[in-house]
C-alpha cells in the first residue's frame, strides 16, 4: 500500500464529508477595480486578472497562500481559470480571492478546483460569470489534513516532474529547429558550388507571380480542399485556387510567414498565392528561397502589418543548375521531414504527459462521500 492508501484506510475508510465552499473557506472582499496598464507603477508584485499575471506592479492587495477563481472572463469554460498564489500579490475584481480555513489546506483546495466542473455554477449570456453566491455553494471534500497534505505532496512532485520534462522537450525542439534552419541557410547560400559561372541571379518577382487570396471570410461550408489563411490550415472548402505551392501570410499578426500548401487548396485574402512562372527553377527550391527571406521584418505596419507585392518581388536570389536544385531539395526535404516529425511528436508527448497528470490528479481527488 502507498502512504496515501494507508492514511485513507486509517483516517477515512468510510468516505469523507463534503461541505459548501462558504463553510470551509475564507472569502476575501475584493472590490478593487482593474488598474489601467498606463496607470500601473512598475514593480515586483504580480498583478492578477481572470486568466493569469497581467503585469508586475508596486504595492499589493493580499499576502499569503490563496486561490484565485475567475469571476468573469475565464478563457475556457471547460477548464475554468483557477490560480494558486503564495506571497505578495495584487488582485483585481475579476477574480474571487479565497483560502482554506484550519481544516482545509489551501494548496489542496487549489488542486481540487482545477479538476472541478464549474459550468453548472456559471451564469451570464455571452460572458460567463461565477458570482459569489454560486461560488459559495460549490461542494468541497474535507478529508483529514494528513490526507490532504499527502495528496498535495504527490501532485507537487508530479507537477514539478511534468514541468521539467516539458522544458526539456521544448528546448530539444527549439534546438532542432535552429539546427535545421542553420543547415538550410548554409546550403542555400551555395558556398559549396564549384562552378560559380553557372549560377544565375534573379529576383523573386522573376520566379513567382504573387496574388492575394480570395475572400475576407474563412469558408464555412466545408468541402474536400484545405483552406489556408495567414499561417496554415484554417478550414475546408469545395473550391481551390492554388496547388502544391507556398502560401505567405499577407496581413495581420502572421504577415510574412511562409507555409507550403500541399495538394489542391484554397487561399483566403489573409494569404498570398505563389504561382511559379519560371521553368528553370524547381518548385520546392523556389519555396526554400522564400524561407530565406525575412518578410515578417519587412511587413509594413499601418493599422496592422502586411506584406506588399513590392516586398515579395524585390529580393535577389541565386539559382544553380536545375540538377543541383533537385539535389539540394532532396536534402532539405529530408531535413524538413525530420523537423516536422519532431514538431508534431514533441508537442504530442507534452500533451500526453499533461493528460497523464490530469488523470492521476482527478483520481487522487475523487472521494467517496461519507453517508450519515
Amino acid at each position: 500500500m502507498s502512504r496515501l492508501d494507508e492514511l485513507i484506510a486509517e483516517l477515512c475508510p468510510d468516505g469523507v464529508e463534503y461541505v459548501r465552499l462558504a463553510e470551509c473557506c475564507d472569502i476575501e472582499d475584493n472590490k478593487r477595480k482593474p488598474v489601467k496598464s498606463s496607470l500601473r507603477i512598475p514593480g515586483d508584485t504580480p498583478y492578477y486578472g481572470a486568466n493569469n499575471i497581467q503585469d508586475y506592479v508596486e504595492g499589493y492587495t493580499h499576502y499569503g497562500q490563496y486561490v484565485l477563481i475567475a469571476e468573469d472572463g475565464s478563457a475556457s469554460l471547460e477548464n475554468y481559470s483557477v490560480q494558486y498564489v503564495d506571497g505578495f500579490f495584487w488582485a483585481n475584481n475579476h477574480v474571487h480571492v479565497i483560502k482554506g480555513r484550519k481544516d482545509l489546506d489551501t494548496k489542496f483546495l487549489y488542486y481540487y478546483l482545477t479538476s472541478f466542473n464549474f459550468i453548472p455554477f456559471l451564469t451570464g449570456g455571452t460572458r460567463a460569470k461565477l458570482n459569489k453566491g454560486n461560488m459559495e455553494e460549490i461542494p468541497i471534500p474535507l478529508p483529514p489534513l494528513a490526507v490532504q497534505q499527502e495528496i498535495v505532496r504527490i501532485l507537487d512532485n508530479f507537477t514539478e516532474l511534468t514541468a521539467e520534462l516539458t522544458a526539456e522537450l521544448t528546448a530539444e525542439l527549439t534546438a532542432r529547429r535552429k539546427q535545421y534552419e542553420y543547415y538550410r541557410n548554409e546550403i542555400m547560400q551555395l558556398k559549396h558550388w564549384h562552378d560559380r559561372k553557372t549560377i544565375t541571379e534573379m529576383s523573386l518577382g522573376d520566379i513567382y507571380d504573387f496574388q492575394y487570396g480570395k475572400g475576407n471570410v474563412i469558408p464555412t461550408n466545408g468541402g474536400e480542399y484545405p483552406v489556408y489563411g495567414s499561417n496554415g490550415i484554417v478550414g475546408t472548402h469545395f473550391e481551390y485556387n492554388s496547388e502544391d505551392a507556398p502560401v505567405i501570410g499577407h496581413i495581420g499578426a502572421y504577415a510574412g510567414i511562409v507555409n507550403w500548401g500541399y495538394g489542391k487548396h484554397f487561399v483566403t485574402y489573409n494569404g498570398v498565392i505563389c504561382k511559379l512562372k519560371n521553368n528553370s527553377v524547381h518548385s520546392r527550391y523556389a519555396y526554400y528561397l522564400l524561407l530565406l527571406q525575412d518578410f515578417r521584418a519587412q511587413a509594413k505596419s499601418g493599422s496592422q502589418p502586411f506584406v506588399s507585392y513590392e516586398i515579395l518581388k524585390k529580393p535577389r536570389v541565386l539559382i544553380p543548375p536545375f540538377e543541383e536544385q533537385k539535389r539540394i531539395v532532396a536534402i532539405l526535404d529530408r531535413f524538413d521531414a525530420l523537423c516536422n516529425d519532431l514538431t508534431s511528436g514533441i508537442p504530442a508527448e507534452i500533451e500526453a504527459r499533461q493528460k497523464q497528470y490530469e488523470y492521476y490528479r482527478d483520481k487522487l481527488l475523487s472521494f467517496k462521500e461519507v453517508t450519515a
